[in-house]
């Protein structure tokens, strides 16, 4: 059914591009009604309106906290046009009808980003808005709710190209959008009451969505939910797809970690080159030789400006994605010789604080794991004490194995991953495999450093690191038999210490 515009609510905290959509409502005859700064702004258009408190015969009161809240106005926007009984109560009381209701809500959740006061919060918490927002959204057999700024443009449209007549599919969508504009907004206000009580309640709500090519393989799809825009700057390539994703999240969770200049190489979510060094160009050359055979098509982060030695180094390599925090013009002008090669700058760091992940009938949620031990967290257990060098491979490789699939480990000397392998169903495994990887890549683990990233059930681990040269061990500890790989140890002459943490990743 096709519905005729002729009248009007506006009430909105945002004006942005508000002139517009007035001023062709003005165009085609439409009587407005509004109240407070809105009005005043539409009377400075020029525009003829009508103040709310005339329609209801009531002041706006308590500093503004109740103008709209009213029969005459909600009669208007519920009033059911082909119910007879409303139309006659509407006439008794002499409510007029309402086909076009334009809130903008108090900005909430800018107030919470920006640090305001719980004062200066409490009161951008909209009631009048929100409830004038569901009132037109239930009616929209016979009302439009245009309820953010951000769909201005959609009503501008209809008011231009369909002369403020719109069909019931119209008014249903407008509707679809309000509702899904107040639930956000509900969400963000019972997040924020919720951090000093924590009910067990899973709410989340993102606004902002972009279709992916496909999901995690091509007879998949996939949607990412959140605003890239807001972290990262993509400087050249083609759309990150769903897998890109996915590894861009595990390369600056892992390079975040460290203060040195560091470059991590990613394939799969899991480190394939990992190194810090005096230099973003060492860096990077240590993190390739790694493995240069899994480097192919992965994903590098790095923590400092890409500079042109690091972007000739780095461009003979067929890689997916670059993240960095910059990028010097000559290096970008190197690295945009492909055109399909993702160059991103990262903006801002992200505080990740809870993980949640969805599994049966319902989604887990956990705290985030950013924790990473240092030196003064190392128990020594062993008659033999790590040495400083060893220490700070040890801090290097906790991070490292962190950021595995579990059983993880890792090998370290000169803060560069010689040897990794993750996900396997035994430790040993992963062990032997790391072991492998690094003979494989021509590294010398005389001296190198092992971390864990959960107990050592029995001595093996021990037994197998010291016939690789092996010199010291991190792991939580907490296994009954922990005495037996500190005796190993001992009698290897290795350094063993306990971290008290263990960093599982499934």
């Amino acid at each position: 059914m096709q519905k005729q515009i002729k009248s009007a609510l506006i009430s909105v905290y945002y004006k942005d591009k508000l002139d517009l959509v007035v001023q062709q409502l003005a165009k085609l005859g439409v009587k407005i009604y509004s109240t407070g700064g809105t009005q005043t702004f539409i009377e400075d258009l020029g525009v003829a309106v009508t103040a709310v408190e005339d329609l209801t015969s009531y002041p706006s009161i308590l500093g503004g906290r109740v103008k709209t809240l009213h029969p005459k106005v909600f009669g208007g926007i519920l009033g059911r046009r082909d119910n007879s009984s409303d139309v006659a109560e509407m006439e008794k009381f002499e409510i007029p009808e309402i086909d076009l209701v334009i809130v903008d809500l108090y900005p909430f959740e800018e107030t919470v980003k920006g640090g305001g006061s719980e004062a200066d919060i409490i009161e951008k918490i909209d009631i009048g808005g929100i409830s004038l927002i569901r009132a037109a959204a239930k009616n929209f057999k016979d009302t439009i709710i245009v309820a953010s700024r951000n769909d201005y443009e959609g009503l501008l449209e209809l008011l231009q190209t369909k002369n403020g007549v719109s069909d019931i599919e119209d008014r249903k969508q407008f509707a679809a959008k309000a509702f899904m504009t107040s639930s956000h907004y509900d969400t963000l206000i019972f997040n924020y009451f919720n951090e000093g009580f924590g009910f067990e309640v899973f709410k989340k709500s993102e606004l902002s969505g972009k279709v992916l090519r496909y999901g995690e393989n091509p007879h998949q799809r996939g949607v990412f939910y959140g605003n890239l825009d807001e972290i990262f700057d993509i400087l050249n390539g083609k759309e990150l797809s769903y897998n890109n994703l996915v590894d861009v999240d595990a390369s600056i969770n892992l390079v975040a970690e460290f203060k040195e200049p560091t470059v991590a190489i990613i394939k799969h979510t899991n480190s394939c080159g990992l190194a810090s060094r005096d230099t973003i160009v060492e860096a990077y050359k240590a993190a390739f030789a790694c493995d240069t055979t899994s480097a192919f098509g992965g994903v590098i982060a790095v923590n400092r400006t890409i500079d042109l030695a690091t972007a000739n180094e780095m461009n003979s390599l067929f890689f997916e994605v670059l993240i960095a925090p910059g990028y010097d013009d000559d290096a970008l002008a190197v690295l945009k010789s492909k055109k399909n090669r993702i160059l991103i700058k990262q903006k801002k760091a992200i505080a990740t604080t809870k993980i949640f992940k969805n599994l049966l009938n319902g989604v887990l949620e956990q705290d985030a794991d950013n924790k990473a031990e240092v030196a003064a967290d190392f128990k020594t257990v062993t008659t033999k004490a790590p040495t400083a060098a060893e220490i700070a491979d040890l801090e290097f490789a906790i991070v490292a194995v962190k950021h595995l699939k579990s059983n993880g480990i890792a090998l370290v000397k000169n803060k560069q991953l010689i040897g990794s392998n993750c996900g396997q169903t035994s430790r040993v495994d992963a062990l032997q495999n790391a072991i492998r990887k690094a003979a494989e890549f021509g590294f010398d683990l005389q001296g190198a450093v092992m971390a864990s990233d959960a107990f050592f059930p029995f001595s093996d681990c021990v037994e197998i690191s010291n016939t690789a040269g092996i010199t010291a061990i991190s792991q939580p500890g907490g296994s009954i038999k922990d005495q037996d790989s500190i005796d190993a140890a001992n009698k290897n002459g290795q350094a063993m210490v306990f971290t008290g943490t263990r960093h599982f990743k499934h």
